[in-house]
């Protein structure tokens, strides 16, 4: 057992407390009782020969000088959480005197150890500390953590320091069983949260905890504010309540212990809260308010207006919230905002009414069905045609596209589909979520650009499957497999088999516009080459529901006219509103250029 020295103290030096500890480094340690109130005082002892002690105390300067030589920092800002000072020691030599430097040696960033300074007994609370903790919303972080502790707890002064998440617990079980919890819990990515559990100082709010008739007198005033028929506490300038200041009550709801009573207050007496103004209280950060989503679920407005908040980010504090109405102006960090339009949200839009699956009468269906297949003829002459760009058309303007080929181990002939796998977007080869994104192309002046790289090719119509998978008034899904050759290039003659997707809108002039495609290529199988190329289209007359008397007669005098077939005429005469003269004016036009494929001719 160590003792302290005989030797009695001279002047005012503090009682000096021999350390008892296990590890060889703390023995023989001379530790001082933490002076809280007097941050810049130091004391230097003078050891002579007889291990006697004289206390003199020196100024300021005197320290930070011998701080500065030793590069010792000092930091003591006054805030609940701040960092304070690390116990060390330091010994200097002058003019045969011995200098022994001390001070507080516990450690409350990380909270090891703190000793009552009344009875120099151990306080039983402990600090738990989740890094990257702000990243999840204290709702589900709690919860989480709960359900996996085998010990019920209450967390004491849950709050954000920078990106941590912190709150406290009371008893040594409770802090064992925390720490059980380490590594035991999943966010949405997978990733395992750690928890830190270190013994800690008494939280803030508990040290500053009001008295019963305190409560009471808080409880009056915040009552006298409340108005029942709106349901409305109003607490401007809070702190200046007449009915606190004349009870010397400080009531500054920017400290944590204020702010805990007042929600406290508000969860037993007023659980019905709509609305709450926290105006003009010089709110620095919410850390506090957080927990209003406990304590006053039921507020829809809420009041911030003129506090000194100087970060957006605080109100993510807030955002478990139902909010209505959140009132900001004011605060510091709406001058980085060039008017309130940019940091004020405007309602969302009510939700667009779901499409509805209904029962489609005979004639409907057939109209659809001719809908879709002229669409198909239409969208593939144009992509074999050697000139893609005339698919522009079909898109919308903020489509998407992907390409994917599946990855068969079996198919010996699998490299020379080279030419697509440059493009695949197969999300089972492709993990990096960068690259698919890449992949996906996004408005129709990419995706044609994009169709454009592919090999040329021609697809035979006649081994065309297609499905209809939904349709609504204004949608349509349908799928098309079937086989195509590529026509260029080193795989020349090879035939593919190909499933494309589309998800399209249905425009009020009966025509397609592709909102999402998507095309899986492959190489076909022996089979499927073996009937690829071997029946002959059958003849199109699809366009004739669709027209009245008089267009079709429209149709049959241009393709006399123009030589060419009755879809492309009746293509040209669509294009142009049906203006007859128009029409004849834009084919002559493409016909001087060069630009009508042969294809398109009778």
């Amino acid at each position: 057992m160590w003792s302290s020295p005989d030797e009695s103290l001279e002047g005012r030096s503090p009682m000096i407390v021999l350390k008892n500890t296990n590890s060889e480094i703390h023995k023989q340690r001379y530790v001082l009782p933490y002076k809280r109130y007097e941050p810049y005082h130091h004391s230097e002892y003078k050891m002579n020969h007889n291990r006697g002690f004289q206390g003199k105390r020196r100024g300021a300067n005197y320290i930070w000088n011998k701080f500065d030589r030793k590069n010792n920092h000092f930091d003591h800002s006054g805030a609940p959480y701040a960092m304070r000072m690390k116990g060390r020691r330091e010994r200097y030599s002058y003019e045969d005197q011995y200098f022994l430097t001390v001070w507080d040696d516990r450690k409350t960033e990380e909270g090891e150890t703190d000793l009552d300074g009344e009875n120099g007994t151990e306080e039983r609370w402990y600090k738990v500390t989740i890094p990257s903790g702000r990243m999840y919303e204290k709702t589900w972080l709690m919860n989480s953590i709960k359900n996996l502790c085998s010990v019920p707890f209450i967390p004491v002064d849950f709050h954000y320091s920078k990106n941590r998440a912190r709150f406290f617990v009371q008893n040594a079980e409770t802090a064992s069983a925390l720490k059980d919890v380490n590594y035991k819990i999943c966010d949405e990515t997978s990733r395992k949260i750690t928890i830190f559990v270190t013994p800690s100082v008494v939280p803030y709010s508990v040290q500053n905890k009001f008295t019963s008739a305190q409560m009471e007198h808080i409880k009056k005033s915040m009552m006298n504010r409340y108005d029942a028929s709106q349901k409305a506490l109003d607490l401007e300038k809070f702190r200046f309540d007449e009915g606190l200041m004349d009870k010397d009550i400080d009531m500054m709801l920017n400290r944590r212990s204020c702010m805990v009573a007042t929600l406290q207050i508000i969860q037993s007496n007023i659980p019905e809260l709509l609305s709450l103004n926290l105006k003009n209280n010089k709110l620095y950060q919410l850390d506090g308010l957080s927990d209003v989503i406990e304590k006053a679920p039921h507020v829809k407005i809420l009041n911030l207006s003129y506090n000194k908040l100087k970060s957006i980010m605080e109100l993510q504090k807030l955002k478990e919230l139902k909010l209505e109405e959140l009132w900001l102006e004011g605060n510091p960090f709406c001058n980085c905002f060039s008017n309130r339009s940019a940091y004020i949200r405007p309602p969302p839009p009510p939700p667009p009414p779901q499409p509805q699956p209904r029962k489609e009468t005979c004639n409907e269906s057939e109209h659809i069905k001719n809908l879709v297949l002229r669409f198909l003829k239409e969208y593939y002459l144009f992509y074999d045609s050697g000139d893609r760009f005339r698919l522009l058309d079909a898109y919308h303007d903020q489509a998407c596209f992907s390409l994917s080929v599946p990855f068969n181990v079996n198919d010996p002939d699998l490299n020379n589909l080279e030419e697509y796998f440059k493009y695949n977007r197969n999300i089972k080869k492709h993990q990096d979520s960068y690259k698919r994104m890449q992949l996906l192309k996004h408005t129709k002046h990419d995706i044609v650009n994009s169709l454009s790289l592919l090999p040329k090719t021609q697809h035979d119509l006649c081994s065309f499957l297609v499905d209809l998978c939904f349709q609504t008034e204004m949608m349509v899904c349908f799928s098309v497999n079937g086989l195509f050759k590529e026509v260029e290039g080193k795989c020349q003659g090879c035939i593919r088999a190909f499933t494309r997707i589309f998800i399209a809108i249905l425009s009020s002039d009966s025509r397609i516009c592709i909102m999402n495609d998507e095309l899986i290529v492959r190489n076909a199988s022996p089979k499927e080459i073996q009937k690829a190329f071997t029946s002959l289209p059958a003849p199109d007359t699809s366009f004739k529901p669709l027209l009245s008397e008089e267009q079709q007669e429209m149709v049959k005098s241009f393709s006399m006219q123009s030589g060419m077939k009755l879809d492309w005429s009746q293509k040209c005469l669509e294009d142009n509103e049906w203006d007859y003269t128009k029409a004849g004016e834009a084919f002559t036009a493409l016909q001087n250029e060069g630009k009508i494929p042969k294809e398109f001719f009778k």
